[in-house]
């Protein structure tokens, strides 16, 4: 198991602005359980580590709240690296194709297990990342009921939930004071600290 404080030496690291995705879709009010974690990673990042299982398949190992959005990967073999803006935009794009066509283990409600593209697209980083989707995911009913087994354990599950749950509780006073609720409150000052990042490109 990794040790905590090189979870947060990752977690430091530059990456992926959060304001990427948001420029192409809104946040959504939701009435699932999961909703603190999809709209406070939308807000305000975060690092997720997704683990290589036995059988080939990709499940989430832990996440936490960020300020920017990174994934490290853990292969079979014991290798830890941290996934490219390159290949986290190709392996969501490919996951995107497979949503449209149907074939997707995350809209799948008899899914033998994810693929590395729809692992990262059931994490907290998926909310950012992949929220330009929109409904073909995250308000189908499939994706909603398999929520927890994309996780490594129920208790992994339940870290991801209370850290984004907490965050947004320690963030709960420093929302826009535009007036306006959400991300987009402050879109225009965030889309500058993108650093022009093309993941979402097209």
């Amino acid at each position: 198991m990794m040790k905590f404080s090189k979870i947060k030496d990752y977690a430091m690291v530059g990456g992926i602005g959060v304001a990427v995705a948001f420029a192409m879709y809104g946040c959504e009010d939701s009435n699932t359980k999961d909703s603190s974690i999809l709209q406070n990673a939308q807000k305000n990042g975060a690092f997720v580590i997704i683990e290589e299982q036995q059988d080939g398949s990709y499940k989430i190992l832990e996440e936490y709240p960020s300020d920017t959005t990174r994934v490290l990967l853990k292969t079979l073999d014991g290798q830890e690296r941290m996934l490219s803006d390159e290949e986290i935009s190709q392996l969501i794009a490919q996951e995107e194709r497979k949503i449209d066509a149907g074939t997707s283990e995350l809209t799948n409600p008899n899914s033998g297990g994810l693929g590395l593209g729809g692992a990262i697209l059931a994490s907290a980083a998926g909310a950012i990342l992949g929220s330009y989707i929109g409904n073909k995911l995250f308000n189908n009913p499939n994706f909603q009921a398999n929520a927890q087994r994309n996780y490594k354990s129920p208790q992994a599950y339940e870290r991801s939930k209370n850290s984004f749950s907490n965050k947004s509780t320690s963030s709960s006073g420093l929302k826009s004071t535009s007036g306006r609720s959400g991300f987009f409150g402050n879109n225009s000052s965030s889309s500058g600290r993108a650093g022009g990042s093309s993941v979402m490109g097209g």
